[in-house]
Parts: structure tokens; C-alpha cells; sequence
């Protein structure tokens, strides 16, 4: 018997993306608004990282049950308490955010000493101060924006100006809906939720080159075709690719959120979104660009378009 492969979206698709194209850019429009709003008067809820607080590593002398600790430790009124197992199955790190009036972390780090009793053993104990959680902070905002720049120069070296704006544009879009929606639901940002952000913007760029690749194979082979119908010509060629590239990401993203457990939970949820918004964006964000700014079209002759693209 001989396996079919695999396709979510038929090969011969003809979906009209540019003329969707108004209504994305409309509806992106207000969302980037709300994003924007939602951060200057809501903010982000920052975790340990950047707000500052402490760390404890302990190692239980028997085996870890994190949810029990964690109630037990939730119970002290410390706020926010984060559980990660490190090295050893016994060994784990405590997390607690910088209590008023402790800003050493000496009377929180003995409060959750004396919860855990004479079965742990305190292995080291550090406290991220202000001056270290503001250079996180500008170092993570100084790391998204150096990689934008990064695409920026690489995409003018490879394509031409008017592609390396319209990637440009597509991955501030994806960040500043990925602020806003972090923002909204209060989901905790640290610095594994940056390395999501920097992820999502590395998804989002191999999405819109592999569009790009194809807007300018079409461009040198089909040079009397309306640069419109090029794009939806270069967008539904690639269409099962891209989704099918998508949907292997998205299952492998979904186990890491329902079975992955608290430590990497921020993180999966920011990759789901990445995948939707950067799928999203390099259709409906970067490849529009191009009909706004005009591209070269060089001269010669032309293949004629395929018949079922007619």
C-alpha cells in the first residue's frame, strides 16, 4: 500500500490575500493600537528577572512533589512563588519576587527555610537586586531591537530595500501584539518570555523570506503579470508548505503547554502565539509592503502563467 503525503491545504489553491490585504492592515492597525495603549497604561507583568527578588536552591533529602511544595510555600504570603527542578531529581530552585522592606531578601529567604523544615538543605542563596533587574531589562530590549536591525541589513544585502521593510514592519507588528496580548492577560515576563519574543521573530522572518523567494522567482520568470495576482500566484504556491511547516510546530508546542509543566508553560503560550501571528503577518503585513513601495520589474521575456493559475 503506498502512503499518501500529507497536505492541509491542496495544491492548487487561488485565495485572493491581496485583496484582503485592506481589512489586515486595518484590523492590524487597531490592534497595534490597543497593544500599544494596553502597555503604557496597564504595563507587564514582570517576573523575578526584572523586578528584582530572590533565589534559593535546596535539595530535599527525599523525593520532590513541586505542587505540594508549591502550596505549601503559596501559603506564606510572599506572593508569586517559582518552582524549577535543576541538576538532581531533589535539587530545586525557589523563586520569590523582593518583599517590602526586605530588600536584601534575608527575612523572605528564612520564611521559606523554616516552611520547608529540617528535610531540605540549602544549597546557595542569591538576590537580584535593581541595578541587575534594569540591565536585564535593557539588555532584553537592546537584544529584540539589535535582531530587527540584524534583518533590516540582511534582507536590503539579499533582496532590495522595499523587501527588507516590509520584513521589518512584519516582525515589529508580530512584537508589539505579542506585548500587548502578554499585557492583557497578565502573563509573566521574564526572561525565557524574551527568548520566546526572540524566537517568534526568528519564525516569523523564515516565513516571510520563504514568501519572498518565491515573489522574486516570479518576478524574473512572469514580468507581464500584475504584481497583485504575483504575490497571491507566490503566497498560495507556498501556502501547503507554510501551514503544514505550521501545524508540526504548533502539536510539538501544544504538548510543551499541557504537559510541559509551570517552568516552561510562559514560554510555549508566547511560541503558539508567535506561530499564528508570524503565519499571520507574513502573508497580510509584509508581503503588501510591496505593493505600497513598488518593486523592480525587469524587462524581457516572460513565461507564460500556468493554466490552472489563470
Amino acid at each position: 500500500m503506498r502512503w499518501k503525503p500529507v497536505r492541509l491545504i491542496p495544491d492548487d489553491t487561488k485565495y485572493p490575500f491581496m485583496r484582503l490585504s485592506r481589512f489586515g492592515f486595518f484590523l492590524s492597525g487597531i490592534l497595534c493600537t490597543i497593544a500599544i495603549l494596553l502597555f503604557a497604561i496597564k504595563g507587564l507583568n514582570y517576573g523575578i528577572d526584572f523586578k528584582g527578588g530572590s533565589e534559593i536552591q535546596v535539595r530535599s533529602s527525599q523525593p520532590l512533589q513541586l505542587d505540594d511544595l508549591r502550596s505549601k510555600l503559596d501559603a506564606l504570603g510572599v506572593g508569586k512563588v517559582e518552582l524549577q527542578q535543576i541538576g538532581k531529581a531533589n535539587d530545586v530552585m525557589i523563586k520569590v519576587a523582593a518583599q517590602t522592606g526586605d530588600a536584601e531578601g534575608q527575612i523572605t529567604q528564612k520564611k521559606i527555610l523554616d516552611a520547608l523544615g529540617p528535610g531540605f538543605e540549602k544549597r546557595s542563596a542569591n538576590t537580584v537586586g535593581g541595578t541587575v533587574s534594569s540591565e536585564y531589562t535593557q539588555n532584553a530590549t537592546g537584544a529584540v531591537m539589535l535582531s530587527i536591525l540584524f534583518v533590516l541589513f540582511y534582507l536590503s544585502m539579499r533582496f532590495e530595500w522595499q523587501f527588507a521593510l516590509g520584513a521589518v514592519l512584519s516582525l515589529l507588528h508580530d512584537v508589539l501584539l505579542s506585548i500587548g496580548l502578554f499585557s492583557l492577560i497578565g502573563l509573566e515576563f521574564n526572561l525565557s518570555i524574551v527568548a520566546a519574543i526572540l524566537t517568534i521573530i526568528g519564525y516569523s522572518l523564515n516565513d516571510t523570506v520563504v514568501v519572498f523567494d518565491r515573489i522574486r522567482e516570479f518576478l524574473r520568470r512572469y514580468k507581464s503579470m500584475g504584481l497583485a495576482d504575483l504575490i497571491d500566484f507566490s503566497i498560495n504556491s507556498v501556502l501547503p508548505r507554510t501551514m503544514l511547516t505550521s501545524a508540526a510546530t504548533m502539536m510539538a508546542l501544544l504538548a510543551l503547554f499541557f504537559f510541559g509543566g509551570d517552568v516552561i508553560h510562559g514560554f510555549s503560550f508566547a511560541m503558539i502565539w508567535g506561530v499564528v501571528i508570524g503565519t499571520y503577518s507574513s502573508i497580510f503585513i509584509a508581503s503588501p509592503v510591496l505593493i505600497l513601495l513598488g518593486t523592480k520589474r525587469e524587462k524581457g521575456s516572460s513565461e507564460k502563467v500556468p493554466a490552472t493559475r489563470r
